[in-house]
């Protein structure tokens, strides 16, 4: 399996011999409004152009409809014809933006030799959650490839740790930024990427969603350095830049 970061969310996985685009964010540096002040987003360019990170590309999926994870350059330059997942309920928006073959994911599916199964999300905790909508995350599968938990951009809460234990998957993807919206936090903070790894002592945790938006608090240096405070070793928690290549195995 090999995963390329982009920026934020978005990611390209080589997969049995498939090419996944995950959460598609085209927008260009400081085109759309801060959600803190701090700064217009997304806060850095794209490492590379779009159309080397559509290059290749035969499904999307798209977890929510918030603009850092599937904005509307994302939407005007997607090849409409390509196969979509998305969470029950974002369909109809995404059929309006022109694309014709979008499959809500409401449990279990398969495509081309990829098992993909929704998995639950919680974008905060509290009052929060109503602003924030809802989210999904996924597992995926294929015969002689490892197993991948996407979080996608929730909280961990039990849900989140039920699937760790319940699935052992080879390979979690956390978005670790520490966002937070009025004080609350949205996704996972340092803390929590260090509890997915010391929950999952044979996963390989790929922490992502960083130094992207102004409403993050966690930077790379931030969590690297938590981590090794916690004796979570460099091999077990990757942290790669935008733009790099991750290149893993099924253990």
């Amino acid at each position: 399996m090999k995963l390329q970061l982009f920026r934020n969310a978005t990611l390209k996985l080589d997969y049995a011999g498939r090419i996944v685009l995950i959460d598609p964010y085209f927008a260009p540096k400081h085109s759309l409004e801060s959600f803190t002040g701090r700064s217009l987003n997304p806060m850095v360019e794209l490492p590379v152009d779009i159309e080397d990170i559509l290059d290749g590309v035969e499904l999307v999926i798209v977890s929510h409809l918030h603009d850092d994870h599937f904005d509307s350059v994302a939407m005007e330059r997607v090849p409409k014809h390509l196969p979509l997942f998305c969470q029950p309920g974002d369909e109809a928006t995404i059929r309006e933006a022109g694309f014709a073959d979008v499959t809500p994911l409401a449990g279990r599916a398969t495509w081309e030799g990829l098992t993909l199964t929704r998995r639950e999300g919680s974008h905060g905790l509290g009052a929060v959650v109503e602003l924030m909508g809802s989210v999904m995350g996924f597992s995926l599968e294929a015969a002689g490839e490892p197993s991948l938990y996407w979080a996608g951009d929730t909280v961990l809460y039990p849900p989140v740790a039920e699937v760790i234990r319940e699935t052992k998957p080879d390979i979690i993807v956390t978005h670790s930024c520490g966002a937070r919206w009025d004080g609350d936090l949205i996704v996972m903070d340092a803390e929590q990427t260090i509890a997915v790894c010391e929950a999952s002592q044979n996963t390989i945790v790929i922490a992502t969603h960083m130094e992207a938006l102004d409403h993050a608090t966690v930077s790379r240096l931030d969590l690297r350095k938590a981590a090794q405070a916690r004796g979570i070793a460099p091999s077990r928690l990757l942290i790669p830049h935008d733009g790099e290549t991750v290149v893993l195995g099924k253990s």
